[in-house]
């Protein structure tokens, strides 16, 4: 009985102390978006550029999005890319929903049900050449474009903007892909 206590003990010390470190944690400010997205002028092909690394992302490059309009107003989503060890094709498909109608910036994502995620569009460039998508708890972030590369320049402005936002530079992994290592539409 008393060993059953001192387990139970050390497990709550730990738990305590788990929680007091989680509290002291700095609290990352709202995440802001862009102040109004044309849902029209986002739908088509865009190019991953950069990301943080995520479980579901294992293996891919040449990673792209393409957001289509679904019956019921929805976005349809269908994420491609090649698998690094085997060069096959993968894909995902899956739906979008606005969650914020009064900026369309702030998108809910969902692959297979119940599970749905954050898509919140934090930077637009103002021909639609670029999104910036990050999540409230800072946890994913992708930088996508029209096109399979983006000017260096750029690049490092979006990740300065990022970082005030809240986001990690050091986390991110550029990858984009060549022009001529881009998924062609015969590959789908």
């Amino acid at each position: 009985m008393k060993r059953l206590n001192n387990s139970l003990l050390t497990a709550l010390l730990a738990l305590l102390c788990n929680g007091s470190a989680a509290a002291m944690a700095p609290t990352p400010p709202p995440l802001e978006t862009v102040a109004r997205v044309d849902l029209q002028r986002y739908l088509g092909r865009w190019y991953e550029i950069a990301r943080y690394p995520n479980r579901f992302q294992q293996g891919c490059q040449d990673s792209r999005a393409d957001y289509s309009l679904r019956e019921n107003g929805e976005i349809e989503v269908l994420n491609s890319c090649r698998d690094t060890e085997s060069g096959a094709v993968r894909q995902a498909k899956g739906r979008a929903w606005v969650v914020d109608n009064a900026s369309n910036a702030k998108l809910k994502v969902s692959f297979f049900w119940p599970f749905r995620g954050d898509y919140w569009i934090i930077e637009l460039g103002s021909d639609y050449e670029y999104a910036v998508v990050g999540t409230p708890d800072r946890n994913y972030f992708w930088i996508l474009s029209r096109s399979p590369q983006m000017p260096d320049q750029l690049y490092n402005q979006i990740l300065q903007r990022a970082e005030q936002q809240g986001f990690l530079p050091a986390r991110v992994i550029k990858t984009a892909a060549s022009a001529s290592d881009a998924l062609s539409p015969a590959q789908l």
